[in-house]
């Protein structure tokens, strides 16, 4: 028989609310790039089971009803692993809230049947080739923080010049650390003499090149910054309260400097 967990209990089994919201820090949003626990979408989570095995059940929701359904599934399903990776859990229930397809999402994610298995001739493509999409708009985001920095900081330094910049000339702080792990997620180089400015592929741009690529990598930051802010202010419209869950960040800070970027492995196909 399940029930919930006392306060006494709680202390004596390896896992508790606090450590499920800890590991879902590291579930990231994969369009604004930013934790789902600091967005506000972690409505609840609870406790309950024997000291045998403690069963986990997390409730997640998001900013609309119409977000897109394999965003929502990727973090759905990204936060039942996280959670089943963590010692004294016994069993992760995971259910998304007020969205349009949460019958089908829920009972794919209770199934186990992954992505694919879940939405059938719907899922178009494989949520990994996703995943590495908003990766790469991740990194061309934290180079672009690198770069503008070191222009704010040097008025004299040409923009033009950006290009040549490597890694070791960047200033220690959050924002390089952040470049760091976005760059360590794709496969490039992070040692002191690589150059910042590069491509997906990792290719350092033409000097007559560079201007424009810098344009473009403030454009994606510059994007992704403003749909973390609406989303966030959709979230609180229509959530009364929600704001307090969610952890605001400075103005023009990294918005996940203190959370890794986990080798998630995303179920494509039912067994």
């Amino acid at each position: 028989m399940t029930a919930a967990l006392t306060d006494r209990t709680v202390r004596d089994v390896a896992v508790t609310a606090e450590e499920v919201r800890r590991a879902l820090g590291a579930v990231l949003d994969p369009e604004l790039d930013e934790p789902i626990t600091d967005l506000g979408f972690v409505r609840s989570v609870e406790i309950s089971g024997s000291l045998a095995g403690a069963v986990a059940t997390v409730h997640l929701r998001l900013p609309t009803s119409f977000c897109s359904p394999n965003f929502a599934y990727l973090m759905a399903s990204d936060s039942k692993d996280v959670i089943s990776a963590l010692p004294g859990v016994a069993k992760v229930v995971v259910e998304l809230d007020d969205h349009h397809d949460s019958p089908l999402i829920n009972a794919g994610l209770a199934a186990d049947a992954g992505y694919r298995g879940t939405f059938r001739h719907e899922a178009d493509d494989s949520l990994e080739e996703l995943r590495w999409t908003f990766r790469r708009k991740a990194h061309t985001a934290a180079m672009e923080r690198c770069l503008t920095e070191l222009l704010r900081a040097d008025p004299t330094l040409p923009e033009e010049n950006v290009g040549t910049v490597r890694l070791g000339d960047l200033p220690a702080g959050r924002t390089k650390a952040a470049l760091v792990r976005r760059r360590m997620a794709l496969g490039l180089p992070t040692e002191p003499a690589a150059v910042v400015l590069v491509d997906h592929d990792g290719r350092p741009y033409p000097p007559d090149e560079v201007p424009m690529a810098l344009r473009r990598a403030r454009s994606t930051r510059i994007s992704i910054d403003g749909n973390a802010h609406f989303c966030r202010g959709l979230l609180r419209t229509r959530y009364a309260g929600s704001g307090a869950d969610q952890t605001d960040r400075p103005e023009g800070a990294e918005p996940a400097d203190h959370h890794h970027v986990l080798p998630f492995t995303v179920k494509e196909i039912h067994p």
